[in-house]
């Protein structure tokens, strides 16, 4: 499942073999020693050793009759030789600057660059930092580090995701594009077969056609085995469940069915209470009951929610919370956090941070962003950029705006869509903490609050940018959190639809072989372009720089000329002066 509670990390940490201690860590040979020494100078020996050998064999190679002849042969070149020269190597570096301008925006790594660290370093002695001890301290922080960036990219499911039919689908009948990536909705139908399937499907009808159900592809498909299944069974409770997301084409209708998945949900669930410890397989069922009426109960939340019944809303949540506390994995405080500030009540928000921002639990954009906004709220009516350079900042407009560093560390793309720089589109189903898809499904609900408080956004604007001088090196080292992953990108594209500029965080720079392409093509088109063109100003610039050239010479050996006149004469006088 995407968004599993960490017990499959933490059995597989704890299946992992324990890494030895840096005192007894086993040490390398002489053999290794000695190639890891010689590695750094290999590259400096093989070259002074090709110029020895070359000078050895200056005669027999008749070098200087070579290189001669080629001056001759350069010399007796025309200029439409010359012109398509130049047109030709502008046409080659211009594909060559296409194709890596391509592979960039593709991949985010320039493709000469990839070519020269993986094949050509390797040749040149670069070899020797990848030769370390196993249980040497750089070892176990490369090791460290690729853990954590495992865990950073993982994908959780999104707390607050829409509804297929009646938001989703909407979405692309009036605008004629797909806000749902194939990798999203496939981590959804994952998500639906771990929560509404187990191993005694096959004991009744009805949960063997859904099953079959959550696997289709199709979604007309889909929504008929559903109907398949209420004809053997009309107390399917995931059925209903499936028909509320992606039949319904309005809120009402999906919480009508919701409702409907409700009488059956409980109805399972007693039946499944009763019976939980006559075997492990009827264990299964219940858990896999407790899913489907957790899940339905919570999205009859969401549809109060959107209906404007907040406070019922915020009722089934706090119900939930109580009723079943280990499924803290589905964030339905997150939920419960946005209704309550749209119903203002800044004290019960406090109360829900108070709980949940803790540093044993893993942090969201929800979270960090809303610890923000309640203590932006205290000062933000009455915050001046101008007044507090006079008289600098109060001990509660510190403590803001270190709130807003520690959310922009945590998150940095969520301003720029706070702040409407950036368009928002739908939220997706999942979502990459710390990534672009974060911050879209924050933005697209918290944004109204955030404009609610008066000065909050303005607060934001004068102080979000700052986060970045604390953090100069965000992938490397992070002052609150973690350092940023380096694989949000990545994941994002997959998420979020093609139609949607990524926001990338750290923003890359042109790698120089990118660069270096540009200019070669834009400066060998010009030159070709001006001597086809223009052949006799070409000309006369060439003549000119080949006289310039020529007078360069010769003033430098007449001042060789001189400078040896002028020894031979001191050297005569010397030996008159001791005579």
């Amino acid at each position: 499942m995407a968004d599993g509670d960490g017990l499959g990390e933490a059995a597989s940490a704890a299946a992992s073999p324990p890494a030895p201690a840096p005192g007894l860590s086993p040490s390398l040979g002489w053999r290794e020693r000695l190639r890891a020494g010689l590695a750094g100078t290999g590259a400096s020996l093989w070259f002074v050793a090709g110029l020895g050998l070359l000078y050895a064999l200056r005669v027999p190679l008749r070098l200087c009759e070579n290189l001669a002849a080629v001056t001759v042969f350069l010399n007796s070149l025309t200029p439409k030789f010359y012109v398509a020269l130049t047109g030709t190597s502008s046409l080659i570096s211009g594909l060559i600057f296409i194709f890596e301008w391509w592979y960039f925006h593709k991949h985010g790594t320039s493709f000469i660059e990839q070519v020269s660290v993986s094949h050509l370093r390797p040749l040149m002695g670069g070899t020797e930092s990848s030769i370390s001890e196993p249980g040497s301290p750089s070892r176990n922080r490369e090791s460290e580090t690729s853990r954590q960036n495992l865990s950073e990219c993982k994908v959780w499911r999104n707390p607050l995701n829409l509804f297929r039919g009646a938001e989703y689908r909407r979405y692309t009948w009036v605008t004629g594009k797909e806000p749902l990536t194939y990798y999203d909705m496939n981590l959804s139908a994952q998500d639906h077969q771990t929560f509404f399937t187990c191993d005694t499907d096959f004991l009744r009808p009805s949960d063997t056609v859904m099953q079959k159900a959550w696997r289709e592809r199709n979604p007309p498909a889909r929504i008929k085995a559903a109907y398949q299944a209420l004809e053997l069974n009309n107390d399917c409770a995931t059925a209903y469940v499936l028909l509320a997301e992606e039949e319904a084409t309005t809120i009402v209708d999906a919480e009508r069915l919701f409702k409907q998945a409700l009488k059956a949900g409980e109805t399972i669930y007693r039946r499944s209470q009763q019976c939980q410890h006559q075997s492990p397989q009827h264990e299964a069922q219940l858990r896999r009951d407790t899913n489907v009426l957790v899940y339905i109960k919570r999205r009859l939340a969401m549809c109060a929610r959107k209906l404007g019944r907040i406070r019922e809303a915020v009722k089934i949540m706090r119900d939930l919370m109580k009723e079943f506390p280990p499924l803290t994995m589905l964030n339905i405080h997150e939920n419960l956090l946005e209704s309550l500030l749209e119903l203002q009540a800044y004290a019960d928000v406090q109360a829900v941070l108070a709980k949940y921002d803790d540093i044993s639990l893993p942090k969201s954009a929800a979270i960090c962003y809303t610890a923000a906004l309640l203590k932006t709220r205290t000062v933000s009516d009455k915050f001046s950029p101008e007044t507090a350079s006079r008289r600098g900042l109060s001990t509660a407009e510190i403590n803001a705006v270190e709130a807003i560093h520690r959310a922009v560390e945590f998150n940095p793309h969520v301003p720029k869509y706070l702040l409407e720089m950036k368009s928002l589109i739908l939220p997706p189903e999942h979502i990459l903490k710390r990534g672009d898809s974060e911050a879209i499904a924050y933005a697209f609900f918290h944004l109204q609050h955030w404009k609610r408080i008066e000065g909050a956004l303005n607060l934001l604007q004068c102080t979000w940018e700052g986060t970045f001088r604390m953090i100069p090196y965000p992938l490397e080292k992070g002052h609150l959190f973690y350092p940023y992953p380096s694989c949000t990108e990545t994941a994002d594209r997959e998420l979020l639809p093609t139609f949607h500029h990524v926001s990338v965080y750290p923003k890359k720079e042109l790698p120089f072989f990118i660069n270096f392409t540009a200019g070669l093509c834009s400066s060998t088109a010009m030159i070709a372009l001006l001597t086809h063109q223009f052949p006799e100003i070409m000309g006369v610039f060439a003549n000119a720089s080949e006289e310039f050239r020529r007078l360069d010479s010769a003033a430098s050996s007449r001042q060789r000329r001189g400078s040896i006149k002028e020894w031979h004469e001191c050297r005569l006088w010397s030996q008159t002066a001791f005579l």
